[in-house]
């Protein structure tokens, strides 16, 4: 089995997202099979209704999750991602932490959970991954 890729690799290769930086993703911390952000809310990230479009947090959960795959030294892709929300954010920044439940030679499965600044959890994701043969050691900083 592959080793698993540094923290600052990850880091590195996950700015490379675009759409993230577009919105305003920051990945804090990647390795070990967990992963930290935060996105700082702006008035483009709500909704007709003005609270936080359900995209926005999709988005913020999904790139912790991928980062937190990705961690282990073998490629890794999504293969069902759900999420749950509970209630409207409060404040101006929210923060995703995803950490791994489950992994074997093929499937990878983690939970996110968002908070907004009070702590309060506004989202629940769950994400499987599917891990391809490919080594994510060799990721292109």
């Amino acid at each position: 089995m592959s080793s698993e890729v540094s923290s600052e690799d990850l880091l590195r290769y996950f700015k490379k997202d675009q759409f993230a930086q577009y919105v305003g993703i920051e990945l804090l911390e990647a390795g070990d099979g967990r992963a930290r952000a935060r996105m700082e809310i702006r008035e483009y990230h709500f909704n007709g209704v003005k609270t936080l479009h359900g995209g926005a947090l999709f988005t913020l959960a999904d790139l912790v999750f991928a980062a937190a795959a990705n961690s282990r030294g073998r490629v890794a892709v999504a293969i069902n991602c759900t999420i749950s929300y509970v209630k409207s954010a409060s404040g101006k920044v929210i923060l995703a932490e995803a950490r791994e439940v489950s992994a074997n030679h093929k499937i990878a499965s983690y939970n996110v959970n968002i908070t907004d600044e009070d702590g309060a959890v506004i989202a629940v994701f769950l994400g499987t991954a599917y891990r391809k043969k490919a080594s994510t050691t060799t990721i292109d900083p």
